[in-house]
């Protein structure tokens, strides 16, 4: 992990090998046939993140998390906390990150229009991120994270994160985060009570099929400058909580958009491979970037929404050598 420096340093450094070379794990709806951690561990990879979904439905306002019947296996507590012991006990580190899943919609977009409303999300969040934040606690999870991508909410409803903040750090005593958009890390008004400035790194980059490396770099520069001059202001490490790129056309350009019509674009493990390069080739020596989560991995090739050859998973594809390539390197 990263030594952080105190709020507001002029710089924020980490030696080379603190890298959070972590893979985001699909949760399975079974318990694992075989023990996952020795595939992540050839890998390189030394975090992995352990994701358990929750649940709104269009139109409503209630977060619903059911583990007795509604969830997979990898995502109810005791297949999370199975996931952290794994982890744990083959020396790889756990981001616990529960995340909210909306059919059809975006975390991002998510608004009410009155005040009833408002607080019944938020008591229904609440209380399921606090239940995860006292797993996290009692399975000594290396970090957790406290939301995912609500641009709205955040925006409108501060004084509701600051004091679930303050909630969180009462029953969990390790580190914080937040997994901004690409495109409002810089409007979250509570990076000062965590330790990163968490952010998935989807940022759009060139639009060509089969984005050339050093296109892919040049197109990472000014956004590289931005980050570096936020990080220096407000005294944090960058971690990108997710990053990641299907294996289609144009995979360096706005891959949200890609998912649509996903099982009829054409497969292209050269772009995804190319990105990954030229994410790493860009951040991997900076120091004030702690590392970051590829999204996705299913393991045991377990949980897949049936398009594997073309998802963001890089295994199996070029892209995964690529990925073995910076996770196993000692700069």
């Amino acid at each position: 992990m990263p030594t952080l420096i105190p709020h507001p340093p002029s710089a924020v450094h980490r030696p080379p090998s603190a890298d959070v070379n972590g893979l985001t794990f699909v949760a399975p709806p079974e318990p694992f046939p075989q023990n996952p951690m020795p595939h992540v561990a050839e890998t390189g990879a030394n975090w992995i993140a352990v994701v358990p979904y929750a649940f709104l439905r269009p139109g409503t306002s209630r977060v619903i998390f059911d583990e007795h019947g509604g969830q997979w296996w990898g995502e109810r507590p005791e297949g999370a906390r199975e996931t952290i012991r794994l982890a744990h006990e083959a020396g790889i580190k756990v981001m616990l990150k529960p995340q909210v899943w909306i059919p059809g919609a975006w975390t991002g977009s998510l608004d009410f229009a009155d005040e009833e409303e408002w607080l019944m999300w938020e008591t229904t969040y609440e209380r399921y991120i606090l239940r995860f934040a006292a797993l996290a606690d009692s399975a000594q999870t290396d970090l957790f994270c406290i939301g995912t991508e609500f641009n709205a909410s955040i925006q409108k409803r501060p004084q509701f994160w600051e004091g679930l903040i303050r909630k969180v750090k009462a029953v969990y005593k390790g580190k914080l985060t937040y997994s901004a958009n690409w495109d409002d890390w810089d409007k979250v008004p509570f990076w000062k009570e965590l330790e990163y400035i968490g952010l998935g790194g989807y940022f759009p980059l060139v639009a060509e099929a089969t984005p050339k490396v050093e296109q892919l770099t040049a197109a990472w520069q000014p956004i590289k400058e931005r980050l570096h001059a936020f990080s220096k202001e407000q005294g944090k490490p960058i971690l990108f909580t997710e990053f990641g790129y299907l294996s289609v056309d144009s995979c360096g350009w706005r891959n949200w958009e890609l998912e649509r019509g996903i099982e009829s674009r054409n497969i292209n493990q050269q772009a995804q491979a190319n990105c990954y390069e030229a994410l790493f080739a860009t951040f991997r020596r900076e120091d004030w970037w702690a590392g970051g989560f590829l999204w996705k991995w299913f393991p045991n090739m377990r949980g897949h929404e049936g398009y594997p050859e073309r998802d963001y998973t890089p295994q199996g594809k070029l892209g995964e050598s690529t990925i073995k390539k910076w996770y196993r390197a000692r700069d």
